[in-house]
This record gives structure tokens, C-alpha cells and sequence, in this order.
């Protein structure tokens, strides 16, 4: 059973999501915030699986939210999809920098929110390498200093878990990733799990940015991504 906490100021989308939600047999919904900071005592007190997070919120806004929960240690399993209106908001750099796991937008379709939560909560990341990998590389062309806690930098790493950063950054797979260099599944996995120990990252999505900001991956002309 998945255990859901929804996090949003509008109280229909609340209830549209948590009949969604409820509808499921392998999910639960376990609370629900109308602010940030309500997101944040809720998260402590139920420990859900994952938090469905509105990135616009009063008292606290989801990206701080967001923060706030992945800096607790406490929360460590918790993890947090945020919500968007739109497909091109720079704020959803912010919230995975934060410490979410991916985005969807508000307008999603009711079987894309249900398998985006089973992603996440799977330990996945939900970033595609499309729009998504367009809207990271166009904000973070724009160096800035890294906040406390981001993780580190690839120099760290071996060339071949580079290579791998570098696929993760554009999108793959575990599977994918395997098929590209020719390893197995289970190697695959296994890199990148090392790299998200190296490197401190949360999960994948972090692993993500690490890869655009230090050029790992970089946009080419025409949109596509290139390493």
C-alpha cells in the first residue's frame, strides 16, 4: 500500500485528487495540506510513502517544503512529486534541486498521476528527457552557487560512472542505460546507486541536475540533448 499525503491551497483539487487517489486499491490517502507548513507537520507525523506537492501555496511554498523534508532525517523514505500549472515553470529547478523526485502538471490525466505516483514511490524519478531536460538545461545555463546540501560534483566519480551520470542526466533508464554500454540490468542499478552515494544525492532527479550543471550533459542546437 502506497501512502499518500496531497499538499495543494485549493481545496477541489485536494478532494478531485484524494478521490483519485482513494479510488486505488494499492494506495491511501493519509493526509491533506492546504500550505507548506502544513505539508511539512503532516509529513512528520504520517512518514508517508510520498507527498504530492503544490509548488504555489501559502505560509510556505512547496519548493521550501520540499526542502525542509528532505533535509529531515527522520523523512529519509519520504518522497515528494510536485505539481505544476505549467509544463515551463522555472520553479520546478527549484523543487528538484529541493529535493523532489519529478513533476507533473495540474492538468494531467487521472491514470498518468496514478502511475507517477507508483514511479516515485518506486524510487524513480519522474523526468522525461524531453520538455523536461529542455526546461533544466534553459535554467541552469545561469551558474549559481549550489545550496547547502546539493550534491556533489562527477569529479569524483570513475569514467564509467560518468558515463553513466551522463545517461541518467539525459533520461534513461536503468534498462536503457545497460543496453547502451553493454552491462547488465542489475550493473546498471549498481552504478547508479554508487553514484548517488558518491555524489550525496537524494535520488535520481538530483543525479540529473548534477549532470547539467557540470556540463556533463549539455543542450544541443535544435533542443536535443548531447553528451
Amino acid at each position: 500500500m502506497i501512502r499518500v499525503l496531497l499538499a495543494d491551497d485549493q481545496a477541489l483539487v485536494r478532494a478531485a485528487f484524494a478521490m483519485l487517489v482513494g479510488s486505488d486499491r494499492d494506495m491511501e490517502v493519509v493526509g491533506q495540506a492546504g500550505n507548506g507548513l502544513e505539508a511539512v507537520e503532516l509529513a512528520r507525523e504520517h512518514r508517508p510513502d510520498l507527498v504530492v506537492m503544490d509548488i504555489r501555496m501559502p505560509d510556505l511554498d512547496g519548493i521550501e517544503a520540499t526542502r525542509r523534508i528532505a533535509a529531515d532525517e527522520r523523512l529519509a523514505g519520504v518522497k515528494v512529486l510536485v505539481l505544476t500549472t505549467y509544463d515551463t515553470d522555472e520553479h520546478v529547478v527549484d523543487a528538484l534541486r529541493a529535493g523532489a523526485s519529478g513533476f507533473l502538471v495540474k492538468d494531467t490525466r487521472p491514470a498518468e498521476l496514478l502511475t507517477a505516483i507508483r514511479t516515485v514511490a518506486a524510487g524513480e524519478s519522474l523526468l522525461s528527457p524531453g520538455p523536461t531536460a529542455r526546461l533544466i538545461a534553459r535554467v541552469l545555463r545561469s551558474p549559481r552557487t549550489p545550496p547547502a546540501g546539493a550534491p556533489g560534483g562527477p569529479d569524483r566519480l570513475s569514467e564509467r560512472e560518468r558515463q553513466v551520470l551522463c545517461l541518467v542526466g539525459r533520461g534513461l533508464n536503468n534498462a536503457e542505460i545497460a543496453e547502451t554500454l553493454g552491462l547488465s540490468p542489475l550493473t546498471a542499478k549498481t552504478h547508479v546507486s554508487r553514484i548517488m552515494g558518491k555524489l550525496g544525492a537524494r535520488d535520481r532527479a538530483q543525479l540529473v541536475i548534477v549532470a547539467y550543471e557540470s556540463g556533463l550533459v549539455v543542450p544541443a542546437a535544435g533542443g536535443a540533448d548531447g553528451i
